[in-house]
């Protein structure tokens, strides 16, 4: 099974949906040690990005390697009482900055950037901490109301 199968799955119920939505072609991240990606969200708060392909309905955000130290990805404003998980003193200090995902080989993060009314989710501001130690590379794809072309 393909990865955009994959993904699809993971987005839609029932399969004859999949038509409904465009996926974009993945693309490639690499951060080095201090590299990071500051808060932003994948929802496109312009009107220009807009008329290609429409909003950005959810990402998919897949690591291809493991990050010996930091560049976790960071949900900032989703606040919670995370600091009693074990691997607690693991993470970087941006880390402990609200929602996280430590980034593992082969693992994928599916994030809606929109609520169901197709306003803003402002839990969804996103960001990649800095890169501590080794290499971070992971792949991203977006879901798009129509068809995007680049």
């Amino acid at each position: 099974m393909s990865d955009i199968s994959r993904a699809t799955k993971l987005l839609l119920s029932p399969e004859q949906n999949i038509e409904s939505f465009e996926v974009v072609k993945f693309q490639v991240l690499h951060y080095q040690v201090g590299q990071k990606y500051e808060p932003h969200y994948d929802y496109f708060l312009d009107e220009f990005n807009t008329k290609n392909g429409g909003q950005r309905i959810a990402t998919v955000l897949m690591y291809l390697l493991d990050v010996d130290d930091g560049g976790e990805t960071v949900f900032p404003a989703a606040k919670g009482n995370i600091s009693a998980v074990q691997w607690w003193n693991e993470l970087s200090k941006c880390g402990k900055e609200g929602l996280y995902v430590l980034p593992k080989k082969r693992d994928a993060l599916l994030f809606w950037n929109m609520r169901h009314d197709a306003s803003l989710d402002p839990f969804n501001l996103n960001a990649g901490c800095p890169v501590v130690k080794g290499n971070n590379w992971s792949s991203t794809k977006w879901f798009h109301v129509h068809e995007f072309k680049v």
